[in-house]
């Protein structure tokens, strides 16, 4: 016979669940609002700085520099965006499976290669697989500014001018939607393939020369990619984790509507049973 008190335990457990998952997407959904807006308005200010950077290095000045310049391949860095918490759904999950298929695909030894960890759950993931993890920012607030990265991309930007490694992409997951994320690959270093922003048709006059500014400006551009795809990845974060709460709620509702159905059976079967009894003993006494 099946346990009516075991059957409401579990409708109880399950709407308790729900109330906390139900919470969860609606402080997500407040967190995405805010997130959303401080991508969007971080990308005028990169675009321009790339626009400048693009009319420096790809116009008439006769200017180089190592961090525009290709060169034979010894080390690379992985500069990996993830998020310090669980319960958002494929959010770290699909960022670190691209990571891991191109590393296979590229690296035949551990040496060849090391890790720039944004998030607990990129950096516990690595670690725990005895990868090299040279860098790492765990802890970073929902809303994150420059200062709370600044570290980490003024490490990423440096130790590429000093050699230390020759290459670095960049893996996050780019915000679609509220309902859509897309794990990005870019390749940071070196900056091979800078171009004007589409529909920009403003010239520039350098003071005191082109290879001045772009001394201090590309540094500052690698880093505000940085930034700009931290930004993003907090905006597909807190996406990700409403729509996963909101599954997870809805999958609440179908388990106790479930439970319901069941015990209602249940009690009404036990109840047939015990007038059932009754009726019997009756008719044993006539």
């Amino acid at each position: 016979m099946v346990n009516l008190r075991e059957i409401k335990g579990r409708i109880n457990s399950t709407k308790s669940t729900q109330k906390t998952t139900k919470a969860m997407q609606m402080v997500s959904s407040s967190k995405l609002r805010r997130a959303e807006q401080n991508a969007k308005a971080y990308v005028p200010y990169m675009e321009k700085v790339q626009d400048v950077v693009a009319a420096i290095a790809g116009g008439t000045n006769d200017v180089s520099h190592p961090m525009l310049t290709a060169r034979p391949v010894k080390k690379t860095a992985y500069l990996v965006i993830g998020s310090d918490r669980g319960l958002a759904g494929a959010y770290n999950s699909s960022i670190l499976r691209q990571v891991q298929r191109d590393i296979n695909e590229r690296h035949r030894s551990k040496n060849e290669y090391t890790i720039l960890a944004v998030g607990r759950k990129v950096r516990d993931y690595f670690v725990k697989r005895d990868h090299n993890v040279s860098a790492e920012v765990v802890g970073l607030p929902d809303q994150p500014s420059f200062a709370d990265i600044k570290e980490i991309a003024r490490n990423a930007v440096g130790m590429f001018t000093d050699g230390t490694y020759d290459e670095v992409y960049m893996y996050y997951n780019h915000f679609v939607s509220a309902i859509s994320q897309e794990v990005t690959t870019k390749k940071l270093l070196p900056l091979t393939d800078i171009a004007p922003v589409a529909g920009t048709t403003a010239s520039y006059e350098f003071e005191p020369s082109a290879e001045a500014i772009l001394e201090t400006l590309l540094p500052q551009y690698a880093e505000s990619l940085i930034y700009g795809a931290i930004l993003d990845g907090k905006a597909s974060e807190h996406s990700a984790r409403m729509t996963a709460m909101k599954n997870a709620t809805d999958n609440a509702k179908d388990i106790i509507s479930d439970l319901s159905l069941q015990y209602n059976r249940a009690r009404q079967a036990a109840i047939t049973q015990e007038i059932t009894e009754i009726v019997g003993g009756a008719a044993a006494l006539e």
